[in-house]
């Protein structure tokens, strides 16, 4: 018996509702994965809310999980039943069970459970992407990460002070700012209680940021331009607080000749390649022991609804995972 969460149409944590289904045998190319853990992110809200609107109704949110192989298609070969493996960017992950393209999955390698895997997976390829390809960060670079104790934040903190960056952190409240330093940020900032953008000022002493990384939106823009220096970059990589609304570009030339990206994973890891090539360099941090990841909550699948209420609550900290 296999059971999902389904959405039937756009709107808040109650249209979350637990489901048996049916998931048949693989196709070609395809392995049938029985799940053992499963992501739960930001990105999920988008979808549910119709920010990032699905084709069609009843849909299954959810884009990171892990578990076990149970069955393989025809035509795959380095795959087999009983390996466990993860995976980040394919819509449909609430689910015990689901069907998947078997060149989107990774082994997990030794030394890492099933549980950290579903919890880091997108989290840690987006931040991955973010400190190595959107903005190749070095021990040269001064960087403003906006909501530095979620779970994308956490892990790019500990990957950036790897790389040597002077990191400047915000988060809200003192219990998350301490979080943020334990990570190794090297200076905190609370928005509660700070104003951001006078604090980057004091911190950089009027030199400000190479670079900007913020997943909150709207409630940090512009403010977020005025803390890059000339020529640097401002990447808006998530909506936490809502959608950034339209704005005139020539206020990217009136700050400093700015430059402003909006990345996506999909682009980072289109191809097989691409995406073992992120995935290892994600494991290898992790087996080192520089990056933690810290699973501060667990959620039973038929739970979704409430792990939804305390992410956009702001109650979470680190990753969070559903387990069927």
């Amino acid at each position: 018996m296999a059971y999902a969460i389904q959405i039937q149409k756009f709107g808040g944590p109650e249209v979350l509702t637990f489901a048996e289904v049916q998931v048949g045998a693989p196709g070609a190319g395809q392995i049938k994965l029985k799940q053992t853990a499963i992501g739960v992110n930001y990105i999920d809200v988008y979808h549910r809310t119709g920010l990032y609107p699905q084709p069609s109704f009843p849909f299954t949110p959810g884009s990171e999980g892990a578990g076990e192989v149970v069955a393989v298609g025809a035509g795959v070969t380095d795959l087999k039943v009983g390996d466990h493996v993860a995976y980040a960017g394919n819509i449909g992950g609430y689910a015990s069970e689901r069907l998947l393209p078997a060149d989107r999955v990774v082994k997990i390698p030794a030394g890492i459970t099933d549980q950290t895997a579903a919890a880091m997976m997108l989290q840690g390829m987006t931040a991955r992407y973010l400190l190595r390809k959107t903005y190749k960060v070095d021990q040269d670079t001064t960087l403003l990460w906006h909501a530095a104790a979620g779970g994308v934040g956490l892990i790019a903190v500990q990957w950036a002070k790897k790389l040597g960056a002077t990191i400047i952190a915000t988060a809200g409240g003192m219990e998350k700012c301490t979080l943020a330093k334990s990570a190794g940020a090297t200076h905190v900032i609370d928005y509660k209680s700070e104003k951001f953008v006078d604090r980057v000022k004091e911190i950089t002493g009027g030199r400000l940021c190479d670079v900007v990384y913020d997943g909150v939106g709207k409630d940090t823009f512009p403010g977020s331009l005025d803390c890059i220096k000339p020529l640097g970059l401002f990447v808006s990589f998530g909506n936490a607080s809502g959608p950034i609304e339209a704005f005139n570009p020539g206020i990217l030339a009136a700050k400093g000749s700015l430059y402003m990206t909006r990345p996506s994973m999909g682009a980072y890891v289109a191809t097989r390649e691409t995406l073992h090539e992120t995935a290892n360099d994600l494991f290898d941090v992790v087996k080192s022991g520089a990056v933690r990841i810290s699973v501060t909550g667990s959620y039973a699948l038929k739970d979704a609804a409430q792990a939804h209420r305390d992410l956009e609550g702001r109650k979470t900290t680190g990753s969070i995972i559903l387990v069927p």
